[in-house]
């Protein structure tokens, strides 16, 4: 990484709608209406093939399904539907948006799965409660505290001491993101936590450059 990109990183992005509260609250409004209309869970972030992706390296290293798994901003909660379709019993979902608790609380109770944890929590102030788990998953929520308005920069160390607090030794932080490259992540992460894998992603061709619009990796804590 050049320095310059590396002083983009620092300063960090532009500051969206997208990196606030008030935006998400008003999105799963929004989705609640849906699902109370149609019965459609909304969005999946990055796709399907996400939780495809996500789901085979748990099986692939064989995570006994009793592990304690926290999905980190859970949005719909789709991610938790599919972990506990493939076998996982002890599922935590949290989301600062009460509405897509509310909305995840909802679905849950569609699809029979009482088992799954729901709560209010703000990650970047996590309760004490909150801790000890031995997967934890972040698809999109690193990438919007990012985008935060209100000093991103710093945010983005509090989201890396919050999860070394709930994240048990040795355990496994699963993340994508579609606005960090892997080498900004493990900047980002590199400090507490050992890259075991890159996921395969899709790649795409521009101006005969290939490259990747998501990025998958796996970290393991650091004892």
């Amino acid at each position: 990484m050049s320095d310059r990109e590396e002083e983009e990183v620092e300063e960090g992005f532009e500051p969206s709608a997208l990196g606030t509260r008030k935006h998400w609250d008003e999105t799963y409004e929004r989705e609640l209406q849906n699902f109370r209309e149609s019965g459609d869970a909304g969005e999946i972030w990055f796709g399907e093939e996400s939780m495809i992706r996500l789901c085979r390296w748990l099986e692939k290293q064989k995570i006994p399904l009793d592990s304690s798994v926290l999905d980190i901003g859970m949005g719909n909660g789709v991610l938790l539907v599919e972990l506990a379709k493939s076998g996982y019993t002890n599922l935590t979902g949290i989301d600062y948006s009460p509405l897509a608790v509310q909305l995840s609380k909802i679905i849950m109770e569609k699809e029979d799965l009482p088992h799954v944890k729901l709560q209010v929590e703000d990650f970047l102030n996590p309760s004490d409660e909150l801790s000890e788990f031995q997967i934890c998953i972040d698809k999109g929520t690193f990438d919007a505290i990012s985008l935060n308005p209100d000093n991103a920069v710093e945010k983005r160390k509090q989201y890396v001491k919050s999860l070394k607090k709930v994240l048990k030794p040795q355990g496994f932080f699963l993340i994508t993101s579609c606005n960090w490259t892997k080498e900004e992540l493990l900047k980002e992460f590199g400090e507490g936590f050992l890259l075991l894998e890159e996921l395969p992603t899709p790649l795409f061709c521009f101006g005969g450059r290939t490259g990747k619009s998501v990025t998958a990796l796996v970290f393991q804590q650091k004892t």
